[in-house]
């Protein structure tokens, strides 16, 4: 490595994603959580295909790159986005690093951006951002609208896959049943006002059902939940009330109604 990428790495600092450089460096070696987020991907990578070729990728929160990279070096066009121009310039720099600048484009974007845009991709990864952010059903509309074949979603949650609860999944409950909203394995979401593990920007903490639920209503078949936290999910027709939100809290006309 050169004096200039050495230095590079700790100008370009703090880092939160570990990558391995092509020289073997890492700029991240004494991240808290271990070798991440390599050890996610390395859960996530026997549940896609081998080849990615032909495929376009959206990776949303993509921070540093890591996940950006690693599909486009399995084949695919891929859009990285993220709101934070700190870990855009990160990746940025360690794009040219690994010769993806042709593979990888990325932009300043939140994932509230789909909402407003008429772009699809075969590949969505929605990977560490859902309980960071204040609307996460709108959110998980929007990512939905733009999946053409897959979404991987992944979450903080408020349980382990050894202790979540047996989803409850009611028809329908009458008001004076409301207490049964208490019973273990209803969908919840807990909501963060001041920090969680000292992060202002932790809102939510779901449980698993909450999580399935709200990909199921967003229009998400869930095919496998191959790891913690971790799911994998088909797009499906949203349902007519679902898109039409969708388009109102983008600031579209919704369809006339007769």
């Amino acid at each position: 490595m050169t004096l200039q990428t050495k230095g590079a790495i700790t100008d370009l600092g703090p880092w939160f994603h570990n990558l391995h450089l092509p020289d073997g460096r890492q700029t991240a070696p004494d991240h808290p959580l271990g070798d991440f987020p390599r050890f996610k991907w390395e859960e996530l990578l026997p549940h896609l295909p081998e080849s990615l070729a032909g495929w376009t990728a959206l990776d949303i929160g993509c921070n540093a790159g890591f996940y950006s990279f690693q599909l486009a070096q399995r084949g695919a066009q891929v859009v990285g986005i993220d709101a934070d121009e700190h870990y855009l310039e990160q990746a940025r720099w360690a794009r040219s690093l690994f010769g993806l600048d042709d593979r990888v484009e990325l932009r300043r974007q939140t994932v509230y951006d789909l909402a407003r845009s008429n772009e699809s991709f075969d590949l969505i990864l929605f990977m560490g951002v859902l309980y960071h952010l204040r609307h996460p059903l709108l959110a998980l509309d929007a990512v939905a609208a733009r999946a053409r074949r897959l979404v991987v979603l992944q979450t903080l949650t408020v349980e382990t896959d050894q202790g979540r609860s047996e989803a409850r999944r009611f028809a329908n409950l009458d008001w004076q049943e409301r207490e049964r909203l208490l019973e273990a394995g209803w969908p919840t979401m807990l909501f963060v006002e001041q920090k969680l593990f000292g992060d202002p920007t932790n809102w939510w903490v779901p449980n698993h059902a909450a999580v399935e639920a709200m990909a199921r209503t967003s229009g998400l078949e869930l095919l496998s939940h191959p790891a913690q936290e971790l799911w994998l999910c088909r797009p499906t027709a949203a349902k007519p009330a679902v898109a039409d939100e969708l388009r109102a809290a983008a600031g579209e006309q919704t369809r006339a109604t007769p």
